[in-house]
């Protein structure tokens, strides 16, 4: 471009630079609307984001007095990261002169914040980063190397401080990011511009909060090209729908097979497109699958306890399927809390004459809360308390709270990015068919919601022996049928070392499965498209998971062919495929059904 035409194009530069800024300021306007509107509707709601702010300034304020107990450790300590400042700005002045310097701080190579060429070649991109990392490593290194603090508020305080210097990244600011400052000049600020608009949008979505947009949502729809495999649904309560699907073999398995998915959030996650459904895998493998589908609850079902659930849903669910099969034999599946509730359930039925479930299936699921999750950050009586105070005005707790706690504990993947990529860069995400799952949240029913974080996450009843339902009281060792524990690797809600720890209490054969990934991409890793692999080994009776790890044998591809080998040899007998619905029963809709269309 020459001098001249540069001239000529230097007031439309500035036009549309004013302009923009007249709109982002229209658009900031209109957010701050949706913030006042909404503030209205919130003073009664206030009390659980009061007291959790109360919790994280007492929690990090215990850490930082016992810090400061030791005077000259902090000094040394405080000594150290100045050092580090002034090795950075010595480092800065020196490569100004042209000289090469080694970095001072560098990121974790996982680390995908700083993954832009001009972190490192810019040289103020690049101070501004190390001096961030100095301080965040430094910050996180306080509450590792504080004394005299007890496990769990050192593990609270490290989870608070992640999150405090994981929100204050260069990388999440328009000035401190490369690639934000790169967007905005090359569009004139148009990308700012774009991002509020959606920011608003997400708040509005949200009902005065930020929901936050991981997927293009207009793109999905459930019983459109999402949790579309054939069924009916065949039953239901004020708890569930029961799905029961159609057959697309001429024979199937003689037991039918029951799925029981968690009510934290839906279950079509084992429905999800074609190739990556688990349910359609297990109807074309010649099984008779029938799925519960737990209700949004709002108050109208506040009171309904954990023995409700049971009731109400495992057992009704079993005594449906025998209804309309005939069969008083079947396998069972629990994911997540669902299968603790199908562990639970198993406890209690093993103290009476009817025992329907011959094998179950557990994934990712925790029955022994020794070694539990990252969420046990959010569990403590102070915090249960708040959450019941919270949950006494509604009858349920908000779906907002579980989707803002397990965003939490994975910030840098789950928010920050969308942050920077929706909002700053006015980027609207990709279709993602699992993020439109993970944003359709459920509530949490007030009563059961108590009775699960106090009994399970709290106190660990179950296997102490302590827990009662139905009057009797429970005990896992009667649990004597053939259990596939399926945990993995990466999983930072149920932990492999949790599930592994907890196959010990049952008093049945236990085959003990690790998958690559996480909670839920463990999980739903189809032979259609394998993406991970998966360890078998022997018996979990014994040692720790790292002793298991040493002998297993690894597999590469999906587990689900394991799966159902195993399932096969618990019986292998065949049966004409059924028609959906008998013994008098009637179907009532099309699956997916109503209740997981239900929004929050």
């Amino acid at each position: 471009m020459t001098d001249q035409e540069r001239n000529d194009d230097t007031p439309s530069v500035v036009e549309d630079y004013a302009r923009n800024l007249f709109r982002l300021m229209e658009e900031s306007g209109k957010v701050f609307s949706e913030l006042a509107a909404a503030q209205d509707n919130k003073d009664s709601k206030q009390s659980l984001a009061s007291d959790e702010m109360n919790l994280v300034a007492q929690t990090l304020g215990t850490v930082a007095e016992r810090w400061m107990a030791d005077p000259q450790k902090a000094i040394e300590s405080q000594a150290k990261l100045i050092s580090g400042y002034a090795d950075l700005w010595s480092n800065t002045m020196r490569r100004f002169m042209g000289e090469e310097t080694q970095e001072i701080a560098e990121p974790n190579p996982d680390d995908k914040r700083f993954r832009d060429e001009e972190w490192r070649s810019n040289q103020y991109f690049d101070f501004v980063k190390q001096a961030y990392l100095l301080t965040s490593n430094w910050a996180e290194n306080v509450v590792e190397d504080t004394e005299n603090v007890d496990e769990d508020t050192r593990k609270k305080a490290a989870f608070y401080v992640t999150q405090i210097v994981n929100a204050l990244s260069p990388s999440n600011f328009v000035p401190t990011n490369p690639e934000l400052v790169r967007e905005t000049m090359a569009t004139r600020g148009e990308n700012l511009v774009r991002g509020m608009k959606m920011l608003g949008e997400d708040i509005h979505r949200g009902k005065g909060s930020l929901k936050i947009r991981q997927s293009d949502y207009d793109a999905f729809e459930v019983g459109g090209n999402l949790a579309t495999t054939p069924g009916k649904v065949v039953f239901q309560n004020d708890l569930i729908q029961l799905i029961q699907y159609e057959a697309t073999t001429e024979k199937v398995l003689k037991r039918p097979l029951l799925i029981v998915p968690p009510w934290i959030n839906k279950f079509y996650i084992l429905d999800l497109t074609e190739k990556k459904s688990f349910i359609k895998w297990c109807v074309t493998q010649g099984h008779t699958v029938f799925v519960v589908s737990w209700v949004n609850p709002s108050q109208k079902i506040a009171d309904k306890s954990f023995e409700d659930y049971m009731r109400e849903g495992v057992i009704e669910a079993c005594n449906t399927v025998e209804t309309i099969t005939g069969e008083k034999s079947l396998n069972a599946i629990g994911y997540c809390v669902g299968g603790t509730l199908l562990t639970t359930s198993l406890a209690y039925m093993a103290k009476g004459r009817k025992k329907p479930i011959k094998s179950a299936t557990l994934f990712t699921t925790q029955i022994d809360f020794t070694h539990a999750g990252d969420l046990m950050v959010f569990v403590d009586e102070e915090q249960i308390q708040a959450v019941e105070k919270e949950m006494a005005v509604e009858g349920y707790l908000d779906s907002k709270h579980m989707a803002t706690a397990f965003n939490m504990l994975r910030a840098n993947d789950l928010i920050w990015p969308y942050m920077v990529n929706v909002y700053g860069k006015g980027e609207a995400p990709f279709p993602f068919d699992l993020l439109y799952w993970n944003s359709d949240s459920t509530r949490m029913p007030a009563t059961n919601h108590s009775f699960y974080l106090r009994e399970y996450y709290l106190n660990n009843n179950l296997t102490t022996g302590r827990m009662e339902m139905g009057g009797k009281k429970l005990d896992l060792g009667k649990v004597t049928i053939p259990i596939y524990n399926l945990a993995t690797k990466e999983d930072h809600i149920a932990p492999a070392k949790s599930a592994y720890h907890g196959s010990r209490y049952l008093g049945g054969d236990v085959k003990y499965v690790l998958a690559g990934s996480g909670h839920i991409a463990g999980v739903i890793n189809s032979p259609n498209k394998p993406k991970y692999q998966y360890w078998t080994g022997k018996p979990p009776v014994e040692g720790t998971l790292e002793d298991w790890m040493e002998t297993a044998t690894e597999t590469p591809g999906s587990w689900w062919p394991n799966w159902q080998k195993w399932i096969v040899s618990q019986d292998n007998k065949m049966v004409d495929a059924r028609e959906i619905g008998g013994g008098g029963i009637t179907p009532i809709e099309d699956a997916p059904g109503s209740y997981v269309k239900m929004k929050s």
